[in-house]
């Protein structure tokens, strides 16, 4: 019988991340620190926009590229807090989460053989979304000691002959670091001189400590050459909305709506109209959330530190990578140990690429007291594996 599967697909991993998610769905009192989704519920008044549309029967298609108001809004809100500028009738496309306007990028820009630059660690769907579009992945391994920042002698020395695409992942899941103004004017140059573009999730951008988030697309000559793609999950509290949108030049938001078109037809459309009323209306909601991610943020670095476990200070999202090299144990062996014998669930950093090996991925969008019973557990287990050296 002949193979009914594609070989490109049979080949693809699956995600690092899930093994942990079925191992704790089977214990019932673990702890788990592995979930990047926020801990709070959707505001109400986002919720009841939502209800509300669906009382008023609104629950037909919308236009392929997202209803009007919303791509307005959408406009409204990025030039309000990053100084960006879209024309909503052509260079706005709403989707179905941040996930798909990622993958439709890069279809819509990859012809075979291209390659697309990956910093790693990184979200786990950049790789894959490039092998099922035709490219080929180039990894650039980011740096503790540069508080995995890409730095621009790391870009020139990635890029070849056929480099078209950059992904530019920041604020970074799982690290928690950030990329300034000033790192990114350092590679904008590059990428201008090199004739690359750009695909810059920025699904995080409202979730940063004490730094300002600043979008590529808004230095000199970056805003034709980048898509930008940003969402309602994180900031927000709607994971499960399932909302999210790209911003860029007109040639090609045309050709990733047409793709966005055969495959999906539209993003759901009460959703929409909820995504309205958190853009117009959430400003209070977001500043207080990005507040007690803060305090949770700043609680696990004073951990770390009277623990004696290194890990560079995160500015953003909602994510604290330690190194745990001191242990000589790799990344799944120590969260594999972690759970069996605490009953804590973390992600090993090589879930998000090779050189994420001997770091875990630990998420604060947990309650204080769930991360207070959590380090606990870390405390007395690492406490073990040093009196056993």
């Amino acid at each position: 019988m002949r193979e009914p599967l594609s070989d490109t697909v049979i080949s693809l991993k699956p995600s690092g991340i899930r093994k942990f998610f079925d191992i704790v769905n089977e214990m019932d009192d673990a702890i788990s620190l592995g979930v990047g989704e926020p801990d709070f519920d959707t505001p109400w008044h986002i919720r009841d926009e939502g209800i509300y549309t669906l009382e008023k029967g609104k629950t037909f298609y919308t236009s392929n590229s997202g209803l009007k108001e919303l791509r307005v809004e959408i406009c409204n809100y990025l030039k309000r807090r990053y100084d960006l500028e879209y024309d909503p009738m052509g260079e706005v496309l709403v989707t179905v989460g941040g996930s798909e306007a990622i993958d439709l990028g890069l279809r819509a820009m990859i012809n075979p053989g291209d390659e697309v630059l990956i910093p790693q660690p990184s979200y786990v769907s950049y790789e894959p979304c490039t092998i099922l579009a035709g490219g080929k992945p180039v990894i650039i391994n980011l740096k503790a000691e540069n508080e995995f920042r890409l730095t621009k002698e790391e870009l020139l020395e990635a890029i070849t002959p056929k480099t078209k695409i950059l992904v530019l992942p920041f604020p970074n899941n799982p690290t928690g670091a950030i990329m300034e103004k000033k790192d990114l004017e350092a590679i904008a140059g590059v990428i201008i001189e090199k004739d690359l573009y750009v695909i810059s999730d920025e699904i995080y951008s409202e979730l940063t400590y004490g730094r300002d988030h600043v979008s590529i697309a808004s230095l000199p000559g970056m805003r034709e050459r980048t898509i930008l793609i940003n969402g309602f999950s994180k900031a927000f509290a709607m994971t499960g909305w399932r909302l999210g949108y790209a911003c860029g030049p007109k040639k090609i938001l045309e050709q990733m709506t047409k793709i966005h078109q055969f495959a999906i037809m539209c993003a759901p459309t009460n959703s929409q109209y909820a995504g309205i009323d958190a853009l117009k209306n959430s400003d209070d909601d977001v500043a207080e959330m990005r507040e007690t991610y803060n305090g949770r943020r700043r609680y696990l670095m004073h951990a770390f530190k009277e623990l004696g476990l290194d890990c560079f200070e995160p500015y953003g999202a909602f994510y604290v990578f330690p190194c745990i090299k001191e242990f000589g144990m790799t990344s799944e062996e120590f969260a594999t140990r972690l759970l069996e014998e605490e009953k804590v669930a973390v992600v090993p950093g090589t879930a998000f690429g090779a050189c994420g090996e001997g770091f875990l991925r630990i998420s604060y969008a947990y309650s204080l007291e769930d991360l207070k019973k959590a380090m606990e557990h870390i405390s007395a287990f690492i406490g073990r594996l040093r009196a056993n050296k």
